[in-house]
């Protein structure tokens, strides 16, 4: 009796400083702990893709094509190796749309949950990691106006908000995909997989399809595809906003911040922008928009307008695209969405935030303005940081698949935009790579997904009080 409570209480000691010393790590290194999580994530899954079970063959799958099959989907980014529906059993299928589901959340909000679980209770610091994913400056600005996207008395309702979103947006755009299906012919229990499994892959902003037509039978179904455009445009504006949107319908006076009025501004002069210059580009092309009359023509490119910021679905072959629309597309997808979103990119907020500091330098003011308010110039040093290692991250890339494949330019730097931005659209290179590529693009989408916010993050945790100065010289610019 007695050596049975001893062996008890030495299990709950030890139990307990694994928890303490987790605790510990997440509180003294959010980034990091949020990297070591992913990681771990990858490899779980990646062991998971490689048994026989998850292959519809029954044998191993290669761990080149099982690593990066976890990657893609823990980063929630859409590009495959391998056949995806029709590679997987239906456990693979399984993992797959459970892997969306966590990939979706975000790095740091991922590390505050698990942070929540180990020591029981949403403290300071794990506040302060779920608001990071939104606003990295918070680690290191002090208290924080109340204008913030995200304040910290929030962090509970953003990690609800997180819960929620995912069951009832991605359960609504199930609803209106479900009757499309069943008067497409299918039964009645492969219309409500592929029904939630599409909606899944739309509000994560994946891409993948669970037919091996993808979405060839639906390619001009407006009803189909346009439940699909609200499922991306929702997850690619992010939880922050999601959250504003939701608290202010309740209200009879309704207050905006600046980062819900930028993301959602930006997004649609983007998704505009983009739809027009796809009109204009595409509209003599016999094998994508040429064959199709104007009210066609303007949906589909408003569709893959909608897509190229990160959904990854499409209808037509995207190698058959105009190069002049390649370009486009990079540019879409390298922006990508709203900040704490399903979607990758820089983020239109960075954008924004880059476009403000040069209509200031051009006007000739010190300060930049928006909606009659200042933004801050740390948060000017941030987006140019987040930009620049993103461009590092996409060229580096580049460089060594060029090296690999010796393939065309402009289907490498699309290919890798799209691992980066984690959208998922692809020339058809990506299902070609030998593995030495393939690794390299697996460690493209991951930094993609966990690079730049963590960067943010770093950077945020690394600022410090500086007690002196140095003398002021100014070399040429431009």
């Amino acid at each position: 009796m007695r050596a049975t409570q001893a062996a008890r209480r030495g299990t709950t000691t030890s139990g307990g400083r694994v928890r303490a010393a987790l605790n510990g790590f997440a509180q003294r290194s959010p980034s990091r702990f949020a990297i070591v999580v992913f990681t771990l994530l990858i490899l779980v899954f990646t062991l998971l893709f490689s048994l026989p079970i998850a292959s519809s063959s029954g044998r191993v799958t290669p761990l080149a094509d099982s690593l990066f099959t976890a990657v893609s989907v823990i980063c929630v980014t859409g590009l495959s190796t391998v056949d995806m529906a029709t590679h997987w059993s239906l456990f693979g299928h399984i993992l797959v749309y459970l892997g969306v589901q966590i990939g979706a959340v975000g790095v740091l909000t991922m590390a505050s949950i698990l942070g929540l679980v180990i020591s029981r209770r949403l403290g300071l610091r794990a506040k302060l990691m779920a608001a990071s994913d939104s606003n990295p400056l918070r680690i290191h600005a002090g208290p924080v106006a109340e204008g913030q996207a995200v304040r910290l008395g929030e962090v509970g309702k953003l990690l609800a908000t997180v819960a929620i979103s995912l069951v009832v947006i991605e359960g609504l755009v199930a609803v209106l995909l479900f009757p499309r299906m069943l008067v497409a012919g299918m039964s009645v229990g492969s219309s409500l997989w592929e029904s939630l499994y599409y909606a899944a892959m739309a509000f994560t902003n994946t891409g993948f399809a669970p037919n091996a037509e993808g979405l060839t039978p639906f390619a001009e179904d407006f009803w189909f595809l346009g439940a699909l455009m609200i499922g991306v445009f929702l997850g690619a504006i992010g939880f922050p906003v999601i959250l504003a949107i939701a608290s202010n319908l309740r209200k009879k006076r309704r207050r905006w911040s600046i980062h819900v009025k930028l993301t959602l501004l930006t997004s649609v002069i983007l998704l505009v922008a983009g739809a027009i210059l796809y009109i204009v580009l595409e509209y003599d092309n016999p094998k994508t928009f040429g064959r199709l009359d104007a009210g066609h023509t303007v949906f589909q490119s408003l569709f893959l307008s909608t897509m190229a910021r990160s959904g990854g679905f499409s209808t037509i072959n995207i190698d058959d695209l105009h190069g002049s629309s390649l370009l486009v597309t990079d540019m879409l997808m390298f922006i990508g969405g709203g900040s704490a979103s399903t979607a990758g990119g820089i983020k239109v907020t960075t954008l924004t935030v880059l476009f403000l500091a040069a209509v200031a330098e051009a006007r000739g003011v010190e300060s930049m303005d928006a909606f009659k308010r200042r933004i801050p110039i740390d948060v000017l040093r941030l987006s140019v940081a987040v930009a620049l290692w993103g461009a590092t991250i996409v060229a580096v890339s580049s460089i060594l698949i060029l090296q690999i494949t010796k393939a065309p330019l402009d289907h490498v730097l699309f290919d890798v935009i799209s691992a980066f931005a984690t959208c998922g659209l692809s020339t058809g290179l990506t299902e070609r790579l030998p593995d030495a590529g393939v690794y390299v693009l697996a460690a493209t989408m991951f930094c993609g997904r966990v690079g730049t916010v963590t960067l943010a993050a770093a950077l945020a945790q690394s600022q410090r009080k500086q007690l002196y100065q140095n003398p002021e010289e100014r070399p040429l610019v431009g």
